[in-house]
């Protein structure tokens, strides 16, 4: 199993290109930011606090939502994350948020400081995801909303599974750890709830998002990014002469022609969305 430290350590080296295509990727997942939004009640004056931000967002765009007399806290493990999220915003104009780099587990703030917590795309990392969703409770204030998003199974997102099946010609890799950390961790419905309500939500609930990931982007494009975004696709491509790379990202571009038309990424996905509320 990888081990937390070299998770980090991949993930450091993955904000870089993370903050190159920070356009892209806010417009790809807008529709979850949206969905987040509107299972949350985010609005006008609410605190808010968005655990593995990433780069940035939701965070910068549910900070205006929440307007000047609200605010939002964007976290997560990765410095280089947070510094670059730092700067979109500083780029953005957007002063009514704050950063700070911790980990789901330890969170640095007081019981009952925020209205809601979310994470987009995020839990499915956590290193020990009971405890991250009990510190997410513990900050969040009685009655707020807890609100969560993470990938549906790899067979019904093309995005994901037309890449993985053609590297996995090239560099065979055994069977994934189904509770490791990784993309697909809690595609099994009902898993994720479970663990939120083990943590002490109440009124969990469970829904499957249905959306298409659209960017202005071309096949190539897609490739490009997406081999420079993934870890786990930079690691196995390594190991690859600089030839059978070159063959692999043709077959890719190849294989996910369909989802482009007029030359621009149109993948059908489905996500999984949790939410609850802390008692009180």
């Amino acid at each position: 199993m990888t081990q937390p430290s070299e998770i980090l350590r991949q993930w450091q080296e993955t904000a870089k290109h993370w903050t190159r295509y920070s356009d892209t990727i806010r417009e790809m997942f807008m529709p979850l930011t949206e969905a987040l939004v509107q299972a949350a009640g985010i609005k006008d004056g609410l605190t808010v606090l968005d655990v593995a931000g990433g780069a940035g967002e939701p965070s910068l765009t549910i900070a205006e939502r929440v307007g000047p007399t609200g605010s939002v806290t964007c976290t997560d493990a990765i410095s280089e994350m947070v510094e670059a999220a730092r700067r979109e915003a500083a780029s953005r104009g957007i002063t009514n948020v704050q950063f700070q780099q911790c980990t789901a587990e330890s969170l640095p703030f007081g019981d009952d400081s925020f209205d809601v917590v979310v994470s987009r795309l995020g839990a499915m990392l956590f290193r020990d995801p009971l405890a991250a969703f009990g510190e997410m409770l513990r900050v969040l204030k009685p009655g707020g909303a807890i609100a969560c998003i993470v990938w549906h199974k790899n067979e019904v997102n093309p995005f994901c599974h037309i890449v993985t099946d053609v590297v996995s010609r090239h560099v065979p890799a055994p069977p994934a750890d189904p509770d490791a950390p990784g993309a697909f961790r809690f595609a099994e419905p009902g898993k994720l709830a479970n663990i939120v309500t083990e943590a002490g939500a109440a009124d969990v609930t469970e829904e499957t998002l249905h959306f298409n990931i659209h960017a202005p982007i071309s096949p190539e494009q897609f490739w490009t990014m997406r081999s420079e975004t993934s870890d786990t696709l930079r690691v196995k491509l390594e190991t690859l002469p600089e030839s059978e790379k070159l063959q692999v990202a043709q077959e890719v571009q190849q294989q996910v022609g369909q989802f482009f038309p007029n030359n621009q990424m149109n993948f059908p996905a489905q996500m999984i969305m949790v939410t609850g509320r802390k008692p009180g």
